[in-house]
């Protein structure tokens, strides 16, 4: 298709009284009405002044646009087209749902977390298939990872440069998977962009792992915390064990763990299926370069015996090919090597594919930023806190909404449903 080099006068309008550009809004927000949505957003809010009066409605409202496709306070115009008022009813204005996000304080913010978790719990309860149930030998998988959205200028609150480099705002954020379904969020937290990945990270798995728990058929179901190196600290570790969890957390290349590394034997190595990875059917092994092996590993040995965290490292070893920094040739072969500090029962070779399945968490993140989380919309940070929030809400009601509508959807992504559901178009 080819744009006409010498085109007519063209003027396009979107203010059709009869014309709905987002009606598959209608069985969405229906959903999202069965799984309480507003009911707990006006039960548990307690925003004061006019400006928080029907909560529940805003909530309700900050949420469908985010559904259609908006990613700032003044997207939420979005809403107000065509026959939009004839199928919803108190659709509110961006300047309104504006200054009610500038009014939340910490204490809000925590009381829409509590809607987000409950609201989770219900919609769970609409569609089982969103978490179905599992073998109580298997493990639910709570990841954990924080990921840096971009903001410019000085005037957004808690802005700054943190390990990306960039200046931005930290948003900390933890997921539920099984075997069985795709990644849904069960908890998250907005932090200064300057703040360090593990910062808060133990109340936040905390209330992960409680979320998790309220999931139906999850009462009684294994956890499994998953998370990188920056999450390997006392906190972060006890908080997942005194919830009744077990941990996978990437262990630091620390003396103590290199030392227990140096005591693997030789013939303790075993082949694992890794990238380019063959599997020869005469031997039924696979030929590869990656390699695990475990030893028993004592965590924080340093520390006070109350404080110290048995279990084992499970290690992956790869040959190092990079020589540039090699002057002359070794006796010895070289490798890398990246250790796992772990107190599940997996054997050695799936607690190493386990664990790197906890990348996971990094397509929900991706999700995240290519929807509602585009943009930190306010300069106030509790107004973006709250927003952030608002933006895994809508996460988990599209989840849902793949997950109902089946076709191999249940994995789809929030533009795919968007395209689909929300926004289709008329052939």
């Amino acid at each position: 298709m080819q744009l006409s080099h010498t085109p007519a006068a063209v003027s396009s309008s979107f203010d059709d009284p009869n014309l709905v550009a987002s009606a598959g809004l209608v069985p969405v927000m229906r959903l999202a009405d069965e799984a309480g949505l507003s009911t707990l957003a006006q039960d548990r809010l307690s925003v004061p002044t006019d400006k928080g009066a029907n909560a529940g409605a805003k909530i309700a409202t900050l949420v469908a646009g985010m559904l259609a496709g908006a990613d700032s306070i003044d997207d939420m115009e979005l809403l107000r087209h065509g026959a939009m008022s004839t199928l919803f009813d108190r659709i509110y204005a961006p300047s309104t749902l504006g200054s009610f996000l500038r009014s939340f304080t910490f204490g809000h913010v925590r009381q829409l977390d509590a809607v987000a978790s409950r609201f989770l719990a219900n919609l769970a309860g609409q569609a089982p298939a969103l978490m179905p149930t599992t073998s109580s030998n298997d493990y639910a998988f709570v990841d954990v990872d924080d990921t840096i959205i971009e903001v410019h200028g000085h005037h957004k609150q808690g802005s700054g440069f943190g390990y990306s480099g960039v200046r931005g705002l930290n948003a900390l954020v933890s997921t539920v998977t099984t075997k069985d379904c795709a990644p849904v969020v069960v908890a998250q937290r907005l932090r200064r962009g300057s703040c360090g990945s593990p910062r808060g990270a133990g109340r936040l798995i905390a209330d992960a792992i409680a979320t998790t728990r309220r999931l139906p058929g999850m009462q009684q179901q294994k956890i499994l915390v998953r998370a990188d190196s920056a999450y390997y600290g006392h906190p972060s570790i006890s908080a997942a064990l005194k919830a009744g969890a077990d941990v996978s957390v990437t262990a630091r290349m620390t003396a103590p763990v290199q030392r227990a590394i140096a005591t693997i034997p030789d013939n303790r190595w075993q082949t694992i299926q890794y990238p380019n990875a063959i599997f020869d059917e005469d031997t039924r092994r696979w030929i590869s370069v990656a390699e695990v092996a475990e030893v028993p590993f004592t965590a924080f040995a340093s520390q006070k015996e109350p404080q110290q965290v048995p279990g084992r490292l499970v290690v992956r070893r790869i040959p190092e090919l990079n020589k540039k920094d090699v002057d002359e040739p070794g006796l010895f072969d070289l490798h890398r090597f990246h250790a796992v500090f772990t107190t599940s029962a997996l054997d050695t070779v799936t607690a190493d594919k386990t664990h790197r399945q906890h990348a996971v968490i990094e397509q929900v993140n991706a999700d995240l930023k290519n929807s509602a989380l585009a943009h930190m919309p306010s300069g106030k940070f509790t107004a973006n806190a709250a927003w952030l929030v608002l933006a895994v809400m809508a996460f988990n009601l599209t989840r849902t909404v793949g997950v109902v509508a089946g076709a191999g959807l249940a994995k789809a992504t929030t533009a795919t449903i968007r395209r689909r559901f929300v926004k289709p178009r008329v052939l």
